[in-house]
């Protein structure tokens, strides 16, 4: 059964649109961050970020989490909160980022209040409710989240890998 769409769905969708556009303009081809020998520990905190967001998209399009249940998904975004930090100290100490850039990072910032005010007001109702997972479908949403997760998930596991490369190669 598809039910409507939630409001903190529709602000996870545009996160999702402002962190696409993030990686691919400024980080592949602005930056071109894989190729920058100094990018290895920002590249690293990409990955962690991307493989939560990839553990993220699905658990929130096809699942309501309630009761003590509810601790993964505030486990899961604290963590990205953490990256995001770490990756911000990282990136100002490392390179001088183009305006685009930092004018997305900004908009990633309000959207990720606004994800947090409208899926904390949800998860106060979901915190008094037995302890559970509830299974939704949210129709086309919950399919595009998932793509998305499969998307994060590549994605990380090609930092990762970029990452691990960067171990090997052996300065001269």
């Amino acid at each position: 059964m598809t039910t409507e769409v939630p409001a903190f769905i529709w602000a996870l969708l545009a996160h999702a649109a402002i962190g696409g556009t993030d990686v691919i303009l400024n980080h592949e081809m602005i930056a071109r961050l894989p190729r920058q020998p100094n990018a290895g520990a920002e590249q690293r905190c990409h990955a962690m970020r991307e493989a939560l967001f990839a553990l993220i998209f699905p658990a929130l399009a096809w699942w309501e989490w309630h009761g003590a249940w509810l601790a993964v998904i505030v486990l899961l975004f604290a963590l990205e909160i953490w990256v995001s930090t770490i990756d911000t100290i990282i990136e100002w100490e490392t390179r001088r980022l183009p305006w685009t850039e930092r004018v997305e990072h900004v908009a990633l910032f309000i959207n990720y209040g606004i994800i947090g005010a409208l899926l904390g007001v949800r998860a106060l109702d979901w915190a008094h409710a037995p302890a559970e997972l509830v299974r939704v479908d949210y129709g086309w949403a919950s399919w595009v989240l998932t793509a998305l997760a499969v998307v994060s998930l590549a994605w990380a596991i090609r930092d990762t890998r970029n990452v691990m490369q960067r171990g090997r190669v052996r300065p001269a």
